[in-house]
């Protein structure tokens, strides 16, 4: 066995590490500390399949014990680093639990996740989202198989209390969306109207790097207007809208007219109605998707009523 056999893995591992830090630099850095302790064993592993997992699971869980401690002291909402998956398989076992697997890849999934410890988190991950035997995640977080039962099922009651629904047409979601970010970018407060949930909420993470909004905006009237006023501002100012999907949901990648990142919008619909928008600007979030806007400038070179 030897490095295709891990690039073969590579995937599985950075999508297990992502699930546990929500941040794809993390699940990467993860990855490749996987890569060198891997390289630094004398012994082969029997199944090098669960030998990465574990030490990927292993990694991942110190990381994140001091991650929580830095998030505590977070400017603003945090929200994870955003994950373009158009391209990206999210079925590491067979095609039936695909759905199943792009849910616990949402925003909504992995905030949920924010609540659980660092080993209820791994368990969790581990088993609900990839089938691992409750066996093997024992080894993993050096516990005994009922204890590992007992932190999945408190895991599973924590996530259940809030588990996110979408709707489940891809094809009505995807138009929907579409229909969303046109409206934004020509500010048309009519059609964001029809297009958004009453009580629909917006979550804005800028780490205080960035603008932002600092606390949740609620409600039709103030959501429709808020958007309607920012496509406004920026009409005419080159400011380019990719739509992707983003963690599994359908999304946009906002850039400036030179191609830089400025922010990306992830959206939850459902009964046909856009109900969340979440919104990461943070810089320190998005170099993974390319070079990144100074989004205090691109707001001063777009002065309000501008059109």
């Amino acid at each position: 066995m030897g490095d295709e056999d891990f690039e073969d893995l590579r995937p599985l591992l950075f999508s297990i590490a992502y699930r546990i830090l929500g941040s794809v630099s993390e699940a990467e850095d993860a990855v490749q500390e996987t890569w060198l302790r891997y390289h630094a064993s004398t012994t082969p592993p029997i199944s090098l399949k669960s030998f990465l997992s574990a030490v990927v699971t292993r990694v991942s869980i110190d990381v994140l014990r001091s991650a929580r401690v830095r998030r505590e002291s977070y400017v603003g909402h945090w929200l994870p680093e955003p994950l373009l998956t158009d391209d990206q398989a999210t079925s590491y076992r067979d095609p039936e639990h695909a759905a199943e697997l792009a849910d616990s890849l949402s925003m909504a999934a992995l905030l949920l996740l924010e609540r659980l410890s660092p080993e209820q988190r791994a368990v969790f991950v581990l088993h609900d989202v990839f089938a691992y035997p409750f066996s093997e995640i024992a080894d993993v977080v050096r516990r005994s198989e009922a204890a590992c039962r007992q932190l999945a099922s408190r895991a599973r009651r924590l996530m259940d209390e809030g588990r996110p629904r979408f709707d489940v047409d891809r094809r009505e979601r995807d138009e929907l969306a579409a229909r969303f970010f046109d409206a934004l970018t020509v500010g048309d407060v009519e059609e964001l109207r029809e297009l958004l949930a009453a009580d629909v909420e917006v979550y804005g993470d800028g780490g205080g790097k960035a603008p932002q909004w600092m606390r949740v905006v609620v409600g039709l009237e103030n959501v429709s207007r808020m958007f309607a006023g920012l496509g406004q501002r920026f009409a005419g100012s080159g400011l380019q809208v990719e739509r992707h999907e983003v963690n599994g949901q359908p999304g946009a990648v906002f850039r400036d007219r030179d191609g830089r990142v400025i922010n990306v919008i992830a959206l939850e619909v459902l009964d046909g109605r856009i109900q969340v928008i979440r919104s990461v600007i943070n810089p320190d979030k998005l170099h993974h998707l390319g070079p990144v806007a100074d989004a205090w400038a691109v707001m001063r070179e777009t002065p309000p009523g501008r059109a």
